[in-house]
């Protein structure tokens, strides 16, 4: 069953990407880490714009589910859906979150926030020093929750239930029919993402 469009899978692979280039790169104190910064941030950007306008199971309101339902499923007791699963749209949530997160304050650390409206008075020296630690801290714990997220894929293969090919192809098996999927057109995919890079030209050009 089709349960991923072209655009979420290359979000998610291109995500990966830049994560691994900008921990090696922000660890070592080699390479372009700003500039892959600011792309992982439009790609970011794009995601949380996706999650309200983008295909079915792409979107937040598909996917995030009540604490109850998480302890169901993770019990057995709730069938597998099309996309993410209950627990996985947690884990989803709290990547795309910390990964803000982690954008923010290195455009902050970068200089690149000082000339926007009212940073003169809200990127204040403690603000300034909270976020150091926060990019720093973050810089170790998304590390460890890719790990987990990784973890949880290999749990998945070894119940044959190959979320990486899914992910690969688009196409998910074992899952609850549902009807069928609501997939957007992918050219809102392209004015969506057009968007997000507007966003991070225009932080630059600011700055």
């Amino acid at each position: 069953m089709k349960v991923w469009d072209l655009a979420t899978r290359l979000y998610h692979w291109f995500q990966a990407v830049l994560f691994i280039a900008l921990i090696a790169s922000g660890f070592s104190g080699n390479g372009p880490h700003v500039q892959l910064g600011l792309a992982l941030f439009t790609l970011i950007l794009w995601r949380i714009l996706w999650g309200f306008v983008g295909s079915q199971t792409s979107r937040f309101s598909q996917f995030i589910r009540s604490p109850i339902t998480v302890l169901r499923y993770l019990a057995g007791k709730e069938p597998a859906q099309p996309g993410h699963n209950p627990a996985g749209g947690w884990m989803v949530v709290t990547m795309i979150f910390m990964l803000f997160l982690q954008c923010f304050s290195g455009l902050a650390l970068a200089g690149l926030l000082d000339n926007m409206p009212y940073m003169e008075y809200g990127l204040t020296d403690t603000v300034f020093s909270a976020l150091e630690s926060m990019h720093y801290i973050l810089a170790r714990v998304l590390p460890l929750l890719i790990l987990t997220h990784v973890g949880a894929i290999v749990v998945y293969k070894l119940r044959s239930k190959p979320l990486v090919m899914a992910m690969l192809t688009g196409v998910q098996s074992k899952v609850t029919e549902t009807g069928e999927l609501y997939f957007v057109s992918q050219r809102r995919a392209i004015t969506v993402f057009a968007t997000a890079i507007l966003v991070t030209v225009a932080i630059v050009a600011i700055a």
